[in-house]
């Protein structure tokens, strides 16, 4: 004898087409992280406008600041900046005018990129703390445009705007933070996405963890002015860090 369904009653499943939807749902979960593997571990794209590795540049020193692991372009008017974690200089801050760009250089695997993940970690580190940040191709390639929480000088909270690019190289990655105007206007930006993509980057042939970054040093004839020598407390992740560090200028400064 054969039952009539009731309308709203969904026909039962047998243990067999239950079990192939499990597999199916977990098969689809393994795709997705499998494609997002593929997605992120890329090999560094080509870089016909720079930056520059080090073989790459017959006299990288020529106009250019020494700093060791990074050679910086020089720019008439620039204020050179470096920061240093520990005993270490890990970054330097080019300050033009109402602008600025944070370099900073960190080894990384030889056959795969970085920056597609690293863009991930930074978004989330800034959407956990109230940001917004927008994925969007600009000059420089793939880029996140943020929108930052801070306190002011008056003790509100404020935004600031901040571009984060960052190029893929041979066993390392170079990263930009753009604040002031070179964040949200182009003009002003023009000058800042030059000295980035004309910077030339010294991994050396010594063994690096992928991460790790890559120490800068003074320039020989630099002009060291002291500007606050009190040390922050490290980022969660080392690749977030820097737009607090601009607000309050680092620990040498270099004026050309």
């Amino acid at each position: 004898m054969f039952g009539r369904r009731k309308k709203n009653e969904a026909p039962e499943e047998s243990a067999d087409d239950t079990t192939l939807a499990d597999e199916q749902a977990v098969d689809g979960g393994a795709d997705e992280d499998e494609a997002t593997e593929q997605r992120l571990n890329l090999p560094p794209a080509p870089r016909p406008d720079g930056p520059w590795d080090a073989s790459e540049v017959t006299n990288p020193a020529e106009g250019r600041v020494d700093l060791g692991g990074l050679f910086v372009p020089g720019v008439e008017g620039m204020e050179l900046r470096v920061e240093v974690a520990g005993d270490a200089i890990v970054a330097a801050t080019v300050v033009l005018q109402d602008s600025a760009v944070q370099l900073q250089a960190f080894a990384a695997p030889r056959n795969e990129g970085i920056w597609a993940e690293v863009r991930e970690e930074i978004a989330a580190g800034i959407t956990q703390q109230g940001g917004v940040v927008d994925v969007v191709e600009g000059p420089l390639g793939w880029e996140l445009r943020a929108q930052v929480p801070v306190q002011l000088p008056d003790g509100t909270n404020g935004v600031q705007v901040v571009r984060f690019v960052g190029v893929d190289g041979p066993r390392w990655f170079l990263r930009g933070v753009i604040s002031g105007q070179g964040a949200v206007q182009p003009e002003a930006a023009g000058v800042l996405e030059h000295i980035f993509r004309d910077t030339v980057i010294v991994r050396g042939d010594g063994p690096m963890a992928p991460r790790d970054p890559i120490v800068l040093k003074l320039p020989d004839d630099a002009q060291m002015v002291p500007d606050g020598v009190q040390q922050e407390p490290a980022a969660q992740s080392r690749f977030g860090g820097g737009v607090e560090r601009l607000e309050r200028g680092p620990e040498i400064t270099e004026i050309r």
